[in-house]
C-alpha cells in the first residue's frame, strides 16, 4: 500500500503556527512512521513550518531511510541532531531526562500528530477493513472447536494462530479470553482455567495488517444460558446499538458514551460498567479520539473507532459486545460483521 507521506507532512506544517512554534520533533516511533513510511526503534523527524522536513535515524535504519521520500541523516543521537530552540517537541513520547538533555528553548506539545492521524484517509480504511475481515473469519474458523475442558489460554493460542495463518503481521495485542466468574474482569489474562458448561466466555482480540489494528470482542455461552446472563447479554447488545448509531460526525465524544452508559444505568447496573465505551484504532491499537464519560473532542468524518460496552458482576461473569466501525457522513459503517446475537455453543 502506498501512502502520500510529503501530504501528511504538509497538513502537520499547516497546524503548527496556531501552536506558536516553527517545527515540530517527532520523537514517537509510530508517528515517525506515520509522516515518512520509516518503521524503526530510532528515529525522529524535523517538520518545519514550511512544508519541509529532516529524518534522523542510526545505521541500523539509515538504507531504509534512504529510500523514502524525505531527506535523511545517520545520527547516533538522531533527536539530539534536529532539536532547536523554538522547536516544539512531543511531550508524551520525550522523556524528562531527554528532554533536558537537549537543552532549553524547546516547547512541549500535546498530540499534534495524534489528532492529525484519527482521520484516516481510504487506502488507511482499507487495511483496517483487512484487518477485521481476518478477525472476523479467525472468530468463525475457531468458534467450533470452543467447548468445555479448554483452557483460556489454549482458546487465546488458536485465535492467534488463525490470525496468523489468515494473513495477519500478528496479533493486534494480547488477546483476552475471560471464562466464568472471570469475565468480570474487563481486561483478564487468559489462564489455564478449563472452560465449563454454563460458562459465558468473552474474547476480546484482533489482526494487525500491514501495521493497521481490528479490534472486536465477543461473548458466547457454553451450553444454555440461565435467565441472569441472557439478561445481561441483552442489555449490553442494546446499550452497544445505542453506542453505534450515536456514531455520527460532529457527535461529542462524551455524547456517544453516554448514548450506551445510559442504557446499562437505567437498567441499575451503572455501577458494572466502568471503562470509557470506545477508542480509535489505526496503526495503534488504542489512539485518539477516545469515548468516555468527560470526553469533549468532537468526531469527524473517516474516524475508525470501537463501540465497546460491557457489564462485571463480580464472582459471577460479564459481557462485553465491541465492534470496529468507521464514521461516514450517511451513518458509520462497520467493519466487524461477526453476529452480535447470543452464540450458544
Amino acid at each position: 500500500m502506498t501512502f502520500d507521506y510529503a501530504a501528511r507532512r504538509e497538513r502537520l506544517a499547516g497546524l503548527l503556527p496556531a501552536h506558536e512554534v516553527h517545527a515540530l520533533l517527532v520523537t514517537s516511533p509510530v508517528n515517525v512512521r506515520y509522516l515518512t513510511g520509516l518503521a524503526s526503534s530510532n528515529a525522529a523527524v524535523l517538520v518545519r513550518a514550511d512544508g519541509t522536513a529532516t529524518l534522523a535515524t542510526d545505521n541500523r535504519y539509515i538504507e531504509a531511510a534512504r529510500r523514502l521520500d524525505v531527506p535523511s541523516a545517520e545520527a547516533a543521537d538522531v533527536a539530539g541532531s534536529l532539536a532547536l530552540p523554538g522547536t516544539g517537541i512531543e511531550a508524551a513520547s520525550m522523556s524528562v531526562a531527554a528532554f533536558r538533555r537537549l537543552g532549553d528553548g524547546l516547547v512541549p506539545l500535546g498530540p499534534v500528530v495524534e489528532v492529525l492521524r484519527a482521520v484516516k484517509d481510504e487506502a488507511e480504511l482499507e487495511l483496517i477493513r483487512t484487518a477485521c475481515a481476518i478477525t472476523d473469519q479467525a472468530f468463525a474458523d475457531v468458534s467450533p472447536r470452543i467447548a468445555p475442558g479448554m483452557t483460556e489460554r489454549e482458546l487465546a493460542g488458536l485465535l492467534d494462530r488463525r490470525m496468523t495463518e489468515l494473513g495477519a503481521d500478528k496479533p493486534a495485542f494480547d488477546t483476552i479470553v475471560a471464562s466464568g466468574e472471570n469475565g468480570a474482569i474487563p481486561h483478564h489474562t487468559p489462564t489455564s482455567r478449563e472452560l465449563r458448561a454454563g460458562d459465558l466466555v468473552t474474547m476480546d482480540f484482533g489482526a494487525r495488517y500491514q501495521g493497521y489494528h481490528a479490534d472486536m470482542t465477543r461473548t458466547v455461552s457454553l451450553g444454555p444460558p440461565a435467565d441472569w446472563q441472557r439478561e445481561v447479554y441483552e442489555l449490553v447488545a442494546a446499550a452497544q446499538r445505542a453506542g453505534r448509531h450515536a456514531l455520527t460526525p460532529g457527535a461529542r465524544a462524551g455524547d456517544v458514551d453516554e448514548a450506551a452508559r445510559s442504557v446499562i444505568e437505567h437498567a441499575g447496573h451503572g455501577g458494572h460498567f466502568r471503562h470509557g465505551l470506545g477508542h480509535g484504532v489505526g496503526l495503534e491499537i488504542h489512539e485518539e479520539p477516545f469515548l468516555g464519560p468527560s470526553r469533549t473532542g468532537r468526531l469527524e468524518d473517516r474516524v475508525p473507532i470501537t463501540v465497546e460496552p460491557g457489564v462485571y458482576l463480580p464472582g459471577r461473569g460479564g459481557v462485553r459486545i465491541e465492534d470496529t466501525l468507521v464514521t461516514r457522513e450517511g451513518g458509520p459503517e462497520l467493519f466487524t460483521k461477526t453476529t452480535k446475537e447470543l452464540l450458544v455453543l
